[in-house]
């Protein structure tokens, strides 16, 4: 059922925290509503910045800091693409840590023609909905023209925003044609939610992965819109796209953990508030977090690790650090150069796993060493969903599989993963998508048919051909899909000449017919 974008003025909800180039994209004036559209106010660039970028914004001009791509030392990878979506993020953090006021802008070229530039709401799906979290996009601009998107449910819960933001394009877009949308919206955190957006109320510390609506777009074969699902997982779709700038408003003295490198920080023009700058080559997500939290930075084989974590976490940030840090190494000697300069860490109070993003991670509050698997599981997702892409919907073995696989490598506890029972419900059905197996109401379903079903059969296809080179081929594939979205056909490919492995994942049903 669709349902059009809620009418919100920004003078009303005061965005006062997030002027960058975003705001340059959303014209003074605002559109005359037709009987079956409800009217939606630009911001107004009078506003106060406390976002500086040079652009209009008072509080200081940025400063342009030269760097070295990431993509240009890791070859024989492949390249991320010349025509990437290049985004800038600003994200204005209330002083209680409970509201974000964010502003986007997207230039995006498509690969095929489309009539509509789609982008995903995931804080407004089941898992975190339920905990108060929600998104809402409150203006848009096409190419500086005021648009009316067109918002879907998609598997949000009734009463929520939908997860489906369709942004209609009145000529359609030829491919190689560009466009830029600008997006003006807020994020309403829920308290102590065991998942990628939340804030704890006790430590005043907030969390927000994939807290913006985030590009759906697969080159060659269109946008995803796969609904989302009641079960605790990632559905996230995105090619790389270029960061050129991630801002961050924060409250003076708060610790905040982004994405990709760290450019420094300037005072903000509200009192009491402070910018904090990134930028990334080529990612396909953003995550940070902001608040009262102790930070620890090591380095290791040229990556630098951040962790962040609330005074009275279970473990402290060296202890984290030095587990992550000790999995960077081990499996980079497996999987080839680890994908990022930076890796962001951040201690999450209230929940008990671990959720990744390119070049980040989110930990539940506990020990890693009484977890030995989760460090290594989520370090493996750098290079399986952060650097070679899958549709998490559609596909969530190709990056959940593939980190099992490497977490029981790094822990010796292949034989253990070899004598899995998999339950009969999801036997030989790896390949199956989070929609079917949400289905099943049994959230345990999940965990045993793609993650323990998945490493084993990936364990069992090293035994049979011989880790050699099961080891060789699996890192041809990383490197010849770095920055891509892939698909099953893509692992057939990789490993076609070893008919065994393909047999194998055809027996597992990881490969449907």
């Amino acid at each position: 059922m669709r349902r059009r974008l809620a009418a919100l003025a920004l003078g009303a909800v005061a965005i006062t925290g997030c002027t960058p180039t975003a705001t340059d994209a959303l014209p003074d004036t605002t559109p005359t509503p037709t009987a079956s559209q409800e009217q939606v106010t630009p911001p107004r660039r009078s506003d106060p910045a406390a976002c500086p970028t040079g652009a209009g914004g008072g509080g200081g001009a940025s400063r342009k800091v030269s760097y070295e791509p990431v993509s240009a030392r890791l070859a024989p990878r492949a390249a991320p693409d010349k025509d990437r979506p290049v985004v800038r993020l600003c994200f204005d953090v209330s002083a209680d840590r409970r509201l974000i006021r964010g502003m986007e802008t997207v230039t995006f070229t498509p690969d095929l023609r489309t009539c509509e530039v789609v982008f995903r709401a995931w804080p407004n799906k089941p898992e975190t909905a339920r905990y108060g979290n929600r998104l809402e996009v409150t203006a848009v601009a096409l190419d500086g023209s005021m648009v009316t998107p067109k918002v879907e449910s998609a598997g949000a819960p009734p009463g929520v925003p939908g997860t489906l933001i369709r942004v209609p394009v009145e000529d359609c877009l030829e491919p190689g044609e560009q466009v830029t949308v600008a997006l003006a919206f807020t994020v309403t955190l829920g308290a102590l939610t065991p998942e990628r957006v939340g804030y704890s109320p006790d430590d005043l510390v907030a969390w927000a992965g994939t807290a913006y609506p985030l590009l759906a777009w697969e080159r060659g074969r269109g946008w995803a819109t796969e609904p989302a699902v009641d079960l605790f997982g990632e559905t996230v779709t995105s090619e790389v796209f270029r960061l050129e700038l991630l801002e961050i408003v924060a409250p003076q003295g708060d610790a905040v953990l982004g994405t990709g490198e760290a450019l420094g920080t300037e005072p903000a023009s509200r009192p009491g508030s402070v910018v904090h700058r990134f930028r990334a080559d080529a990612v396909r997500d953003v995550a940070f977090s902001v608040g009262r939290m102790q930070v620890t930075e090591r380095e290791v084989d040229g990556v630098r690790v951040h962790v962040g974590a609330p005074a009275g976490s279970v473990a402290t940030p060296g202890e984290w650090a030095d587990a992550t840090m000790t999995a960077v190494k081990e499996l980079s000697a497996s999987f080839g150069p680890f994908p990022y300069e930076d890796l962001w860490v951040t201690i999450v109070p209230g929940f008990t796993s671990g959720i990744e993003f390119p070049g980040a991670i989110q930990f539940g509050d506990i020990h890693p060493a009484r977890y030995p698997s989760l460090a290594p599981h989520e370090v493996a997702h750098m290079w399986f969903y952060g650097l070679v892409g899958n549709n998490q919907a559609r596909d969530p073995w190709l990056d959940e599989a593939f980190a099992e696989y490497a977490e029981v490598l790094v822990n010796d506890t292949v034989d253990e993963l070899l004598q899995f029972p998999t339950p009969s419900a999801v036997r030989n059905r790896v390949g199956e998508s989070m929609e079917w197996y949400a289905a099943l109401r049994q959230p345990d379903l999940y965990a045993s048919g793609v993650y323990r079903q998945g490493g084993q059969m990936l364990h069992r296809a090293r035994r049979e051909v011989g880790a050699a080179r099961f080891d060789q081929l699996l890192r041809d594939y990383i490197d010849a899909n770095a920055h891509r979205v892939v698909t099953d056909e893509d692992v057939v490919r990789a490993f076609e000449d070893e008919p065994r492995v393909v047999e194998l994942l055809r027996e597992y049903g990881a490969i449907r017919p």
